[in-house]
C-alpha cells in the first residue's frame, strides 16, 4: 500500500530543521514556496566546470567547501556562468554548508531567479546526514508491511506471519528481555538507496501493541523510553508458522531464504510456532547467529569441515562422500 507524500516546501524544510541545522535564510524569500519532491540531494562537483550530464534535475544542491573555494578562484565572468548553468537544473533551494560565505555572483544569481540560498555552519558530511534522514523520513517511496518490527541487539528483526500465530506476544517477550519496539502491527518501510531497507511504526499507533484478551497497551509508557525507538533498519525477516509435521524444516542451516521487500531480498527464517517452544528466545538466537555470519563465523560450515576431518582420519568408518565445504559456504552467504 502506497503512502501519499506530504508536500514539503522549502519554507516548512526551514522551519523543521532551523534547530537541528542552524539554517539561514541568505535570499530567495520569493521562492520559499517551492515544493521538494525528490529526497536525494546533489552536490555540483564537476557541474561547475560546466559539465552537467550527471545534475539531476530538481533536487536540493548542497555547496560545501570545494564548491565554494572552486567558485571564488574563478573570474567574474567565469564565476557568473557557472551559477547560471546550475541554476538551470532548477534546485528548489541551495544550501551553502561549513559556515562559508557564499560567493556574492550566487546570491545575486539566485535572487534575480528566486531560487533560496540557505547557510549552515554544520560540517558538509554531517548536513548531509541530517537532511538525507529528514528527506528519506518524508519523501521516501514508502509501503505498509504486515508484522511486528524489533530491534533485537542491534538487529532489526521483522516478524511476520498469519494474523493469530503470535507475533506481537512474541514481540511483547523481546521487550522483557530488553529488546526495543520498532513497531506493531503495521509497519512502515521505504528503501534507502542502494539497497538498504528502513522501517517505522505507523504514526497513529506507534509504540503501542495490540495483545489479544489484554487489548492495546503502549510500550512506552509500561517500560520507558529506553523499549521503543522509532526506526530501524531491517537486517532480517523471521516468519513464523504453525508446527506441520508433514513439512520439512532447515535443520543444520543450510538453506538461505529471502524476503523481498521494495526489490530489495533481505536473509529470512522460518519458524514452526508450537506448544512449548519458546518463540522469543528463538528469535533473539537467530538475531544473534545473524551477528556471527556478518562475521564471518557459520556454525553449519564448521560442522562439516569437522565432519570431513573425522572421515579422513577415523579409517573404522566405512567409505563416505565428502561434504562439499566451499558449496556449503555459498549456499549459506
Amino acid at each position: 500500500m502506497e503512502k501519499t507524500l506530504p508536500r514539503l516546501s522549502i519554507r516548512r524544510l526551514v522551519r523543521d530543521l532551523r534547530g537541528r541545522l542552524e539554517l539561514l535564510v541568505l535570499t530567495g524569500e520569493k521562492g520559499m514556496d517551492r515544493l521538494i519532491e525528490h529526497p536525494t540531494i546533489e552536490r555540483p562537483g564537476l557541474a561547475l566546470t560546466g559539465y552537467l550530464e550527471m545534475i539531476e534535475i530538481g533536487h536540493i544542491q548542497i555547496w560545501g567547501q570545494n564548491e565554494v573555494s572552486y567558485l571564488e578562484s574563478l573570474s567574474m565572468d567565469a564565476s557568473t556562468l557557472a551559477v547560471e548553468h546550475l541554476v538551470k537544473t532548477m534546485p528548489p533551494c541551495i544550501v551553502v554548508t561549513a559556515d562559508r560565505t557564499p560567493p556574492q555572483t550566487l546570491v545575486d544569481i539566485a535572487a534575480k531567479t528566486e531560487v533560496p540560498v540557505l547557510k549552515s555552519p554544520k560540517p558538509t558530511a554531517v548536513f548531509i546526514e541530517e537532511i538525507h534522514e529528514y528527506l528519506y523520513n518524508l519523501l521516501a517511496d514508502t509501503r505498509t508491511v504486515h508484522g511486528v518490527l524489533m530491534d533485537v541487539i542491534g538487529v532489526g528483526v521483522l516478524i511476520t506471519g498469519k494474523s493469530g500465530i503470535g507475533k506481537s506476544e512474541c514481540a511483547l517477550d523481546l521487550v522483557q528481555k530488553g529488546h526495543r519496539l520498532v513497531g506493531d502491527d503495521v509497519v512502515e518501510v521505504y528503501k534507502r538507496p542502494p539497497a538498504t531497507v528502513i522501517g517505522r511504526g505507523a504514526e497513529l499507533i506507534r509504540h503501542h501493541m495490540e495483545i489479544r484478551g489484554l487489548g492495546i497497551i503502549s510500550i512506552k509508557d509500561l517500560y520507558g523510553i529506553s523499549a521503543v525507538r522509532q526506526r530501524k533498519v531491517i537486517d532480517l525477516v523471521v516468519r513464523l508458522e504453525e508446527w506441520n509435521d508433514q513439512n520439512e524444516y532447515d535443520r543444520l542451516g543450510l538453506e538461505r531464504q529471502t524476503y523481498e521487500i521494495l526489490k530489495v531480498p533481505i536473509p529470512m527464517v522460518v519458524l514452526p510456532v508450537a506448544p512449548g517452544r519458546h518463540t522469543a528466545s528463538i528469535v533473539e538466537v537467530a538475531a544473534r547467529n545473524m551477528l556471527l555470519h556478518k562475521q564471518g563465523h557459520n556454525p553449519a560450515v564448521k560442522l562439516a569441515e569437522k565432519v570431513n576431518e573425522k572421515l579422513k582420519r577415523d579409517e573404522s568408518l566405512p567409505p563416505a562422500e565428502m561434504l562439499d565445504i566451499e558449496e556449503l559456504r555459498k549456499e549459506t552467504e
